[in-house]
């Protein structure tokens, strides 16, 4: 099919990791340069952007970004990976009954900036080895405290011992972990019984596609018209379009740096810019401090 560049709001499902997914886009699409932006556990559900083609240059900008979940927390329990897909390694054996108002009391304190201590059943490595596979061999290491940031958290429902609510919060926060701490609070203890991404920046829940859907829409080619598909240029799009005179292209095509006179705009404030060439061809991010001279920040050059 056609070159694609641009980004899939992909629903992932249980049971595939995202690995899973960009491994089955590959298939699907017929195309090597896809890459996701940010790992979802395997049974977590919901949205996974993943980046194609020349918009693989993107990854890091769209993992930066906020997020937000739905979580289902089951109070009584630990396991040793903090979801219900681990083993119990304690339970609570008394009554667990919390009103909504002293369950919000306690999350309340988890919102702000905060420390966190991954999980070992996690993908992160130490000494080049990832925890996951330490943990299933039974050893456990010492792992560094994270800053982390909660925006807020939202309680939806309270039905004893589950307690659902929404999370927002910055990158490389665990939903387990946070629950799990939250359990300790509690003096019940606490696992993540479920768990929805409704979002990763401007990817929303409702704009999600299923590979399933995904596959079919390759067959009909028309995965570039769908709502879930947005262009490279369009992910940009909180970033002002400039466009370089004709006769100054050859500097953009060559990476260099570029200047005000060679370009068709009053650029007035400092920042990032898409850059533009033959009317209307994205070709580059470029950066100003002066709004003067502008140096390359990203190419999406073939």
């Amino acid at each position: 099919m056609a070159d694609i560049n641009g980004v899939i709001n992909v629903y992932k499902e249980a049971g595939y990791t995202s690995h899973d997914v960009v491994a089955k886009l590959r298939g699907i699409l017929k195309i090597k340069k896809i890459g996701h932006t940010g790992t979802l556990d395997p049974e977590a559900e919901g949205v996974l952007p993943i980046c194609i083609g020349n918009a693989t240059k993107l990854c890091d900008l769209i993992t930066d970004k906020q997020k937000e979940y739905q979580g289902v927390l089951k109070l009584g329990v630990r396991t040793d990976t903090q979801d219900m897909t681990g083993k119990i390694i304690q339970s609570y054996d008394g009554d667990i009954n919390f009103s909504q108002k002293e369950i919000e009391e306690v999350v309340q304190g988890f919102v702000g900036n905060i420390s966190q201590i991954p999980p070992m059943y996690s993908a992160l490595k130490v000494n080049g080895k990832k925890l996951y596979d330490l943990a299933r061999q039974g050893i456990e290491v010492e792992r560094k405290p994270r800053n982390i940031t909660i925006h807020y958290i939202n309680i939806d429902e309270v039905n004893m011992p589950y307690v659902t609510m929404t999370i927002g919060c910055s990158k490389g926060t665990y939903i387990r972990t946070l629950f799990n701490d939250i359990g300790d609070k509690l003096k019940t203890y606490g696992a993540m019984e479920k768990l929805l991404r409704t979002k990763s920046g401007n990817f929303v829940l409702d704009n999600t596609i299923k590979l399933s859907e995904i596959e079919c829409l390759v067959k009909e080619d028309a995965l570039m018209n769908c709502d879930s598909f947005i262009t490279t240029d369009e992910v940009l799009s909180d970033f002002q379009k400039i466009h370089l005179k004709d006769e100054y292209k050859r500097f953009v095509m060559n990476g260099n740096m570029i200047d005000a006179k060679m370009i068709d705009e009053d650029i007035l404030v400092a920042g990032s810019y898409r850059v533009y060439i033959d009317s209307d061809r994205f070709v580059a991010l470029y950066k100003t401090e002066d709004a003067k001279t502008f140096v390359p920040e990203k190419m999406f050059l073939p």
